[in-house]
């Protein structure tokens, strides 16, 4: 039974630990030049309608100031450009059943000459069951071009989200990290 259970842990860590991966994408206009990006501002009326709570919002708007600063943009009440956020969240519930029992048919030795029949090993194991939610959000990230209002540079990041508020910046900060990665693209030479 002991064995069991810590099976069934050791298969939960494994699979949470597989969706605390944060998977991006990014799509962007071929025509642009990036360079010519300095400075962004936020699109207030676009950072408003997130539909997560006004801290959640803060924490974003941090980290993606950290990420710009390190690729050199600065923040400006005259952008080169405007910086959109939105989200979507999904809840997933797993189930997974351990256990049960089990006996074979196969070929084998009884006695002193070899036969068919039936044969050990037999096993019996208990069920367990385990039933766990996680929510899988996605982060968007828009770069609009201030003076023309159209869409440049969009990024997006899918995972596994925490309701731990001792976790969240730290996470939010690997989504908009792995986000921003992405950021300038790195267009493909013909």
């Amino acid at each position: 039974m002991k064995t069991i259970k810590l099976l069934s842990l050791l298969f939960i860590t494994a699979v949470a630990a597989s969706c605390s991966s944060v998977r991006v994408a990014a799509d962007y206009d071929d025509s642009v030049d990036f360079a010519q990006y300095k400075t962004y501002g936020y699109l207030k009326d676009g950072v408003d309608k997130a539909e997560i709570s006004d801290l959640d919002k803060k924490r974003i708007l941090r980290a993606i100031d950290v990420e710009f600063a390190k690729k050199g943009l600065t923040k400006s009440e005259k952008p080169d450009v405007l910086v959109n956020i939105f989200t979507d969240a999904n809840k997933e519930v797993n189930v997974n059943n351990f256990g049960g029992y089990g006996m074979g048919f196969g070929y084998g030795w009884s006695g002193w000459s070899p036969g068919w029949g039936w044969g050990g090993p037999w096993g019996w194991g208990g069920n367990y069951t385990s039933v766990s939610t996680t929510t899988q959000g996605t982060l968007y990230i828009d770069l609009i071009d201030a003076s023309k209002k159209d869409l440049v540079w969009q990024g997006a990041g899918s995972g596994v989200l925490t309701q731990d508020r001792n976790k969240k910046q730290d996470r939010i900060n690997e989504f908009v990290e792995k986000i921003i990665a992405e950021f300038p693209p790195q267009k493909d030479k013909k």
